[in-house]
């Protein structure tokens, strides 16, 4: 499993989790996007394709974010970090992925990286040095996603940079060459890395739910938003809180 990882930067388990363990989760998602429907509906009517920090109060009740909680930090999803990550991975972030408003909105290649304000040159040396993993849950059948396999440690060739980034009159949602389509359906889980190229899929009732694990290193973990974080009687509940731990630990040690 963490040999296949290394080569192409993801892993796709097919029939990976069972229906009640995905309707344990599925109300609180629900709810969390029917409200962030309401409050951002010019930006989803613009362009928004996901939303994100789903586990803070803002929309769900105790119940739903303990749910949420047990889901994210169950055995097989953090042995699964451990394999590919190392002794402590660390809880980041949760988003949801939908589709468009507008049917006719183009997807596009992008690495997250290139969202954190570094340069060319940072980026390419955090490659190497950072893990930053997308756990895909999709809670429908979907078109998945398209990657760039082994892009995760391997910078853009020409085509591939011009293409991500709209120079030389190119377009991010052009078709790439080396482009490989996932299909996902529901139970599946698709673990990749958020370094490496690729681009949502978009189409039939897209609606998944990301959880995002990384490093314990507090420059990535600058990004969390606390009010996302189990609290103490919370951490008490769980089987598996090391993933909320590392993350705790490392904002202590950069605060």
């Amino acid at each position: 499993m963490c040999n296949s990882y290394e080569t192409v930067g993801f892993l796709h388990k097919r029939d990976f989790f069972r229906s009640n363990e995905l309707e344990s989760i599925e109300p609180a998602l629900h709810r969390f996007h029917e409200c962030w429907l309401k409050d951002n509906e010019a930006f989803y009517r613009e362009r928004a394709v996901n939303s994100a920090y789903i586990t803070s109060k803002k929309y769900l009740s105790d119940d739903q974010r303990m749910a949420l909680f047990q889901f994210i930090a169950q055995d097989k999803l953090v042995n699964i970090a451990k394999a590919v990550i190392g002794a402590n991975p660390a809880f980041m972030n949760t988003q949801l992925f939908f589709n468009p408003h507008n049917p006719n909105q183009k997807n596009y290649w992008h690495r997250d990286i290139q969202y954190t304000g570094m340069s060319v040159e940072e980026q390419k040396r955090k490659l190497t040095t950072s893990n930053v993993l997308h756990f895909r849950v999709p809670l429908a059948d979907e078109p998945g996603i398209e990657l760039i396999p082994g892009s995760h440690t391997a910078w853009d060739n020409a085509d591939e940079f011009d293409v991500r980034m709209e120079q030389n009159d190119r377009k991010n949602h052009e078709a790439l060459p080396n482009g490989k389509t996932i299909p996902l359906k529901r139970g599946d889980l698709l673990v990749f890395s958020a370094n490496m190229i690729h681009r949502g899929l978009y189409g039939k009732d897209r609606f998944a739910l990301d959880i995002i694990l990384c490093d314990p290193d507090p420059a990535l973990l600058k990004f969390v938003d606390q009010r996302c974080l189990p609290a103490a009687t919370e951490l008490g509940l769980l089987a598996r809180p090391e993933i909320y731990f590392a993350t705790l630990e490392a904002l202590s040690f950069s605060s």
